[in-house]
């Protein structure tokens, strides 16, 4: 019998992939470890006998960006960017998903793409071909596309008998969109840091960004202010009788409403007073419905979250998405709102018959039929999201049981009668005015009794005959004011989103949630979205210069062209070149104009002159520079007028007053928060200018919270310099390569009397010899395993040396005694290495002024 053909099936998620494995192979199936896992099982594929191997992704494999000439944002010129290649790499570099997809593909004939189904799935599918190496016409006859919208047996069962091409037309809209907004959004963003950052102290902002998605939505918040600060109130009056009938006050409504000139609403209030009697005109009954709902789409769910359940979008498509990947909700990305013909109502209302909150309504409509639901739209990507299973609040837990919840109610809602309900309607006539009340009995709750927050409320008049004449209890002069708008909440930011084409349903919430992060926007009581300073002077100030920067307009044609590329009726490139070069013309423009801008931020904030403190010197001007706390923070030099970026959340202390021999600079000290948050000296010139070129290629970029201010190879302290005679840099300072990643671990200057080594890459910890007087790297290396020879001062009381010596000098990872006195954080295998070492070969090679025994080193790893 030949053997089985090999196919991989790559998911989006592992919870997806151990689903689709789970269900395809019946459970019986066997697990391996990798990047992430792989489920292998035997089974039948297109007829001939196969071994599944089925693992995932995590989201993206790669992500766009620019090549590392164009990192350094001082050397770049923006405008440059229009122009500048890109290149993808990958997404989470430590994960090595690229390497897992083509080690796993090497023997496997076939590849089978369980992505979402959506652009962004679709352009996942053929980042997933790249790696596996299928791109080949060949190979990619062997190459099949999995659509579902759950992780159901029934769906993925019909997605395994149903498999077509992925779409390469769709994966294109995606990077059309993807490049287009890195440029538009890195060049003007660039260019407003810089400009900005550099002339004022207190604008509280690390970066000063520009996007044009994140742009036309905050212009919309910023709109609704601006109407809120320049309404003017205007009194109104309305003329409002009563009576009292059975016992019951009843006021009536003026079928003029109201009226803005006091003298005339006086004179019709003088009219019905005189008259005093109320006479029944017209009684009309009529019956209504109240319209049970279209299916759910995921803009309708992000505003129920938002202003129902008070959870912003972000963290609503967070919950929506958990509910996916378990299998109780089907896909919660869609536009639709209407369901296919052939969709199955009765086997998704018997999967709920039987809970315990909605089963009886549920078993109601299975017995006496359930209606279809209204015609909605369909955009032909999934159907609406829908319930798959019943689930109780302690299996989900209370934020992701409200949201199931409520896409329970709502598809019931969607299979359950109209609410209908009798409107009654009196008209009465007092003085030559008409007046009128109105009343409302329910009489068949219909979708509204499992969606009561929809209910008509019951209002109860009491019985009239035409021709009938009442006195009028008083008859009373309202006076009123108009009111402002409210600011804007989320519920309605993402209509207007929506509206107005302005981003999508996946990435709607990324750019509201974007205006909050950056503090154009702060989200108060009611999830109301109020603009700061910032974000109305960046609004105003595109206003004054190019409208069409924060309109909408710019971006819907945008998306209009997107959806003609995915559409295969344009041609990727030639719209990306086009949209570029409408935006290059505009940012030109917009960086002649920028003093239009420039008026509005000097009337609202501060000059850096006027901002910080004094705290160090300039190595140039050897005057002293501010330091400005106020993120981003930074240090100013008046005299030079120049600004140096600093680490971003922490703080900064002068180092001793200590010189960076390179530039004299004065030192600093960098915090990092917390009892165990890292130290580390910089000088802010190196910081900003590394002094070596090409030290990206050797260190990689810094994290060290700089957002990406001066661009990949920038933003170098000092325990990353490579200089070999500044006494502060790596050379002297670096102790042993880090255990954990690739990294040195760097003896902590002000760590004492806690002695400590960081990692000047991760957050690994070693904990020195503790209560040490002095802690200092030598110019000698240990011959067994290269690490720098450190020397210990103990203090006299505390020494662990005999006959009382303090100076002991050795090796952290081969000396016996040392490596007893240590102890690691946040690194497991420093101990394995450490701990093959101190009992090894080069165990006891310190030389101290104390000789005889050591300290047991087992007694310090015993734990690990």
């Amino acid at each position: 019998m030949a053997p089985p053909k090999v196919v991989l099936m790559v998911a989006e998620k592992p919870s997806i992939a151990l689903s689709i494995a789970s269900q395809l192979s019946h459970g019986q199936m066997s697990t391996r470890r990798g990047s992430t896992d792989v489920h292998e099982f035997e089974g039948m594929f297109l007829g001939f006998r196969a071994q599944f191997k089925v693992t995932s992704v995590i989201g993206h494999v790669f992500s766009v960006d620019f090549p590392a000439t164009y990192q350094n944002w001082t050397a770049t010129d923006p405008l440059d960017l229009f122009q500048a290649q890109i290149t993808k790499t990958e997404s989470n570099p430590k994960a090595h998903i690229c390497r897992h997809l083509s080690q796993e593909a090497r023997s496997c004939g076939y590849l089978v793409l369980w992505l979402d189904c959506d652009r962004e799935g679709e352009n996942i599918c053929f980042e997933v071909i790249d790696c596996t190496g299928f791109r080949m016409r060949e190979a990619r006859r062997r190459v099949y596309r999995a659509r579902f919208s759950s992780v159901t047996d029934k769906d993925i069962l019909k997605a395994m008998d149903n498999l077509v091409e992925p779409n390469e037309d769709e994966a294109l809209a995606v990077d059309a969109r993807q490049e287009i907004d890195l440029k538009v959004g890195v060049a003007f963003t660039r260019f407003q840091t810089t400009y900005f950052q550099g002339k004022y102290g207190n604008l509280d902002a690390r970066v000063i960004s520009y996007g044009p998605c994140q742009t036309p939505t905050l212009g919309f918040c910023v709109q609704r202010y601006l109407q809120i600060t320049t309404f003017k109130p205007e009194k109104f009056w309305a003329v409002r009788p009563y009576m009292i009938q059975n016992g019951y006050e009843l006021q009536l409504e003026w079928e003029r409403d109201k009226l803005f000139d006091l003298d005339v609403a006086t004179m019709f209030q003088k009219l019905t007073m005189e008259d005093g009697i109320l006479e029944v005109t017209e009684i009309s009954e009529k019956q209504e419905s109240k319209s049970r709902p279209a299916g759910l789409n995921t803009v309708n769910l992000l505003k129920v979250a938002s202003s129902g359940m008070g959870f912003g979008p972000q963290m609503a498509m967070q919950l929506a998405e958990r509910l996916y990947t378990q299998g109780f909700i089907s896909y919660p990305r869609t536009e639709s709102t209407a369901y296919p013909s052939s969709f199955d109502f009765r086997g998704t209302l018997g999967a709920l018959a039987n809970n315990t909150i909605w089963g009886n309504d549920v078993q109601r409509l299975l017995a006496n039929g359930y209606h279809k639901p209204r015609l909605g739209s369909d955009a032909g990507d999934h159907p609406p999201i829908t319930p798959m299973q019943s689930a109780t609040e302690d299996m989900l837990g209370k934020d992701a049981w409200r949201l199931y919840q409520y896409v329970c109610q709502h598809f019931i809602g969607t299979v359950s009668p109209d609410c209908k309900y009798l409107r009654t309607k009196v008209k009465f006539s007092i003085g030559g005015e008409c007046f009128h009340c109105t009343g409302q009995h329910v009489i068949d709750e219909g979708f509204t009794s499992i969606m009561p927050w929809l209910a008509v409320t019951e209002r109860n008049l009491p019985r009239f005959t035409k021709g009938e004449k009442i006195e009028a209890s008083k008859v009373e002069l309202y006076e009123g004011s108009t009111m402002p708008p409210e600011y804007l909440s989320e519920s309605e930011l993402i209509s207007l989103m929506e509206k107005n084409e302005i981003g999508t349903d996946a990435s709607i919430p990324v750019h509201i949630n974007n205006i909050c992060e950056r503090n154009y926007v702060q989200v108060q009581a009611g999830r109301k979205l109020v603009p700061t300073s910032l974000g109305i002077t960046l609004i105003r100030g595109y206003q004054c210069i190019d409208p069409d920067l924060c309109l909408p307009d710019i971006r819907s044609f945008i998306e209009q062209q997107i959806t003609l590329v995915a559409k295969g009726q344009m041609d990727h490139f030639r719209v990306v070149q086009h949209v570029l070069q409408q935006f290059k013309q505009k940012f030109t423009y917009f960086v002649k104009q920028i003093e239009n801008m420039d008026a509005l931020f000097e009337a609202q904030f501060s000059p850096l002159a006027d901002s910080g403190r004094a705290l160090s010197k300039c190595g140039k001007c050897l005057r002293y520079m501010k330091y400005i706390s106020m993120q981003p923070s930074r240090m100013y030099c008046g005299t030079c007028e120049e600004v140096y970026y600093l680490p971003q959340n922490g703080t900064i202390k002068l180092y001793k007053e200590l010189s960076c021999p390179l530039d004299n600079f004065e030192l600093l000290i960098f915090s990092m928060p917390g009892p165990e948050g890292k130290s580390f000296p910089l000088c802010p010139y190196c910081y900003n200018s590394p002094p070596f070129e090409g030290v990206d290629t050797l260190f990689g970029a810094v994290k060290t919270g700089n957002s990406g201010k001066l661009g990949k190879g920038a933003g170098m302290p000092c325990s990353l310099c490579p200089h070999p005679t500044c006494r502060h840099s790596l050379i002297a300072q670096g102790v042993c390569a880090c255990p954990e990643c690739s990294g040195t671990l760097v003896l902590d200057p002000v760590s004492a009397p806690k002695w400590r080594l960081n990692c000047n890459m991760c957050n690994c910890l070693v904990f020195l010899p503790q209560g040490a007087h002095k802690i200092s790297t030598t110019q000698e290396r240990c011959p067994d395993c290269d690490s720098k020879i450190i020397e210990v001062d103990f203090n006299k009381k505390t020494t662990p040396l005999e006959d009382g010596a303090t100076i002991y000098v050795g090796c952290i990872l081969c000396d016996e005694l040392l490596h007893s006195l240590v102890e690691m954080k946040h690194g497991k295998s420093f101990y394995k290495r450490m701990g093959s070492r101190g009992r090894g070969r080069g165990a006891g090679r310190g030389r101290g002024r104390s000789s005889g025994k050591r300290v047991d080193p087992k007694m310090s790893f015993r734990d690990f």
